[in-house]
C-alpha cells in the first residue's frame, strides 16, 4: 500500500516538488494550508506530512515552527533541503518585452516576493506586489487577474497551468534554499548520521541560564547546529528557545544532556530525531 504523504498544494508548489524528492512513490494529497497537513497526519487521513521548516534567505517559518511547538505533537521524522529558482510566469504568449510596469500586479507566496524583492524593485518598481496562498496558486491568481499581471513561482507551476516562462532565476539570491521536513506520528530510528530538534523555556529570566542549558551539549561535544527563539504567546519579552543538535535522542551522550537539561527548564519538548541531510549538493 502506498504511503500517504500530505503537502501544501495546489499541485506545482515547491511543497509538491520535495514531496516528489522525498518519495517518488508515494500518494500525495494536496491540502490548502499548512494546518491542514498537520491535521491530515493527526486524523490519519495521510500517514506523513511535508512542510517548510527554514528557507535561507528568509529564516524559519514561523507558522511551521510555532504549530510544532503549542499546537501538534507529530514528530520530525525525516528533513530535506530543496534548492529554490523562481521563475517570472505571465500568460502563454507573453514576452518580457510586452511586460509594462505601469499598473502591474505581481502574484506569488509572501515568502516568495520576499525572496525576490530586489528583482521586483528593479525590475518592475511600480508594481502591485499581491500574497497568494502557495507559489502555484499564484499562477492561477494571475491568470484570473482582469489587470496585468505576473506570478513568480516554480517551473512545474507553470507547466500545470499552461503558462509562459518570461525569466528564470529571479531571486535575490542564488543559493536560496527551503529546508522541509516530514512530520510523522514518530520519527526515525538511530542511523549513525542523525540530528534531533527540542525546544525549551525558562521559568524566569536570569543571568547564565541559557548559557548553563547549552554547556550541557558542549561539555559533552555535541555540536549545536542552530539556536532560535519564539515568543512564549504569554509575556511580552518571555521567549521559546529552538535547538537543532547532532545526534538522536536514544545515544547515550544525548540522552544524559536531555536529562541534565530537563532539570534546568521550565519545559522541553523534543520536536524529533531524524537523519541529518546533507548540503554537499546544494549550489554554492
Amino acid at each position: 500500500m502506498k504511503k500517504r504523504l500530505a503537502y501544501l498544494g495546489p499541485p506545482g508548489t515547491y511543497s509538491e516538488e520535495a514531496a516528489l524528492l522525498y518519495d517518488p512513490d508515494a500518494e500525495l494529497l494536496p491540502v490548502q494550508s499548512l494546518p491542514v497537513v498537520i491535521a491530515s497526519v493527526d486524523s490519519g487521513e495521510a500517514d506523513e506530512g511535508i512542510v517548510p521548516i527554514e528557507n535561507s534567505l528568509e529564516g524559519a517559518v514561523t507558522f511551521t515552527v510555532d504549530i510544532l511547538i503549542h499546537e501538534s505533537d507529530l514528530l520530525i521524522k525525516d528533513e530535506l533541503v530543496l534548492p529554490i529558482h523562481h521563475c517570472l510566469i505571465a500568460r502563454s504568449g507573453v514576452s518580457l518585452e510586452d511586460i509594462r510596469d505601469a499598473a502591474l500586479v505581481v502574484y506569488s507566496h509572501p515568502q516568495s516576493l520576499a525572496q525576490c524583492r530586489e528583482y521586483l524593485h528593479r525590475r518592475f518598481p511600480n508594481a502591485a506586489l499581491m500574497p497568494s496562498p502557495s507559489n502555484a496558486a499564484a499562477v492561477g491568481d494571475m491568470l484570473k487577474s482582469e489587470t496585468p499581471a505576473l506570478a513568480i513561482a516554480g517551473k512545474r507551476a507553470a507547466a500545470n497551468y499552461d503558462a509562459q516562462i518570461v525569466d528564470e532565476e529571479v531571486e535575490d539570491n542564488h543559493s536560496n534554499a527551503t529546508r522541509f521536513v516530514v512530520l510523522a506520528s514518530s520519527d526515525s530510528p538511530p542511523t549513525g548520521s542523525d540530528k534531533t530538534s527540542l525546544c525549551f523555556n525558562f521559568d524566569a529570566d536570569s543571568p547564565g541560564i541559557l548559557v548553563s542549558v547549552l554547556t550541557e551539549f558542549s561539555g559533552r561535544g555535541i555540536n549545536l547546529n542552530k539556536i532560535e527563539s519564539r515568543p512564549t504567546r504569554k509575556f511580552l519579552g518571555r521567549y521559546i528557545f529552538l535547538v537543532d543538535i547532532d545526534g538522536h535522542k536514544q545515544d547515550a551522550v544525548v540522552q544524559d544532556a536531555l536529562a541534565s537539561v530537563r532539570r534546568q527548564v521550565a519545559m522541553l519538548k523534543v520536536l524529533g530525531s531524524y537523519p541529518r541531510c546533507s548540503l554537499d549538493s546544494l549550489d554554492p
